[in-house]
């Protein structure tokens, strides 16, 4: 693949309705072994906060529909987060039962989730190479070379380097900056968070090349060169608006406590049009160098975060796809807040098995207003050298 910048011009546009990915195995010896598809990674491809389908202001019952942890026994509602979580929801992983790579319904034997939530490129690393150990698993290269002893790895998906760079951090910034202030005296959180943001850019970025290398290495030495798998590098969704696309005025206690956004206009303007397209772009400089694919996710939710003007609270056709800022007494856990809900994880999961029915390339995914996470659109996209 050529090498990039941050210009893209739009080449091939796919729409998918229920498409099911079909992944036709590389040119070379056939292997018997049954076929996987497998993701790696953290949180936003783990499925953390799965749990939610949409976001409800109420604490009480299924909160509206929205939990799907809640179960009713007798007179009384109860929550049990393995219902969505599995084992993982003790470990804190919480793979979820929609995470992408399993909502992605493709032909494979099996789909393997072996992202984890809070991981970063650490863990995705071999032990022998300096990989760390998360939640009590090993590294999640040396999980994939035991996959891979078994199984003929035909798509992996990476999703690595926002915890790098600190993205539970900054979100903590913001929230605490507007809630420690006013609207005529604003505490911004953006200046101080993008400093911290491009001093750590290079190490993470070096992390993340540096996990890519190890899962090739990985699969060479179970015998499958690179051309025998895709590998799809992800970027990550903005789970909140513009400011001008808030549904809730920038003062008052809406924002806060019924919306679960409470961040300054100017800091979601900063995150939403500055922080996430420079680490899309960065990934997207790691990508070109490595030599894998991109899935540019970074105007997917557009119209559908939290507390967008578009969107809506509920579980309905116009409901939120990223969960909201929570403080996690009254529902859910805290590290649930801005990361894909079920239905955003289902609609990255419908741009997987796009990737997969396209081309070998770089593309970008996004959604169609009015319309559910099954109706993504897929632009293969070149980019400038």
């Amino acid at each position: 693949m050529s090498g990039r910048r941050a210009g893209r011009v739009a080449a091939v546009v796919i729409v998918a309705l229920g498409v099911v990915g079909v992944l036709v195995p590389a040119a070379g010896a056939q292997d018997d072994r049954p076929t996987a598809a497998v993701s790696l990674g953290d949180s936003y491809i783990s499925g953390e906060a799965g749990r939610w389908e949409g976001n409800s202001s109420s604490d009480w019952g299924d909160r509206r529909g929205t939990d799907r942890a809640a179960y009713r026994r007798g007179w009384f509602w109860r929550y049990d987060e393995s219902r969505v979580y599995g084992e993982s929801g003790a470990t804190g992983c919480h793979r979820s039962d929609v995470a992408p790579i399993l909502s992605a319904g493709l032909s494979v034997d099996a789909s393997v989730n072996l992202a984890c939530s809070g991981a970063d490129t650490a863990d995705i690393r071999r032990a022998a190479n300096g990989g760390t150990t998360h939640r009590g698993e090993a590294p999640q290269a040396d999980q994939l070379a035991a996959l891979a002893a078994t199984h003929d790895i035909e798509l992996v998906v990476l999703s690595v380097g926002g915890n790098d760079l600190g993205f539970a951090g900054i979100i903590v910034a913001c929230v605490l900056d507007y809630s420690t202030s006013v609207s005529w005296w604003q505490n911004h959180c953006n200046p101080e968070q993008q400093a911290a943001v491009d001093a750590r850019m290079p190490a993470a970025m070096d992390g993340v090349a540096a996990a890519i290398a190890d899962v090739r290495a990985v699969l060479d030495e179970a015998g499958q060169p690179p051309d025998s798998y895709r590998f799809v590098l992800a970027t990550y969704p903005s789970p909140i608006p513009r400011g001008a696309d808030f549904r809730y005025r920038e003062s008052g206690w809406s924002r806060t406590f019924t919306g679960g956004c409470p961040v300054w206009d100017a800091d979601a303007d900063w995150a939403r049009d500055s922080l996430v397209p420079q680490i899309s772009d960065a990934l997207a400089g790691v990508a070109s160098a490595a030599g894998v694919e991109l899935l540019d996710l970074r105007d997917a939710f557009e119209g559908r975060e939290s507390c967008a003007a578009s969107a809506a609270q509920g579980n309905g056709a116009d409901a939120e796809w990223a969960r909201f800022i929570s403080t996690g007494l009254l529902q859910g856990e805290i590290q649930e807040s801005a990361h894909p809900n079920a239905i955003g994880q289902r609609a990255i999961g419908t741009c997987i098995s796009l990737v997969v029915a396209a081309p070998v390339g770089d593309h970008a995914c996004t959604n169609t207003p009015g319309a559910g996470p099954e109706a993504m659109s897929l632009t293969t996209a070149a980019f400038a050298p």
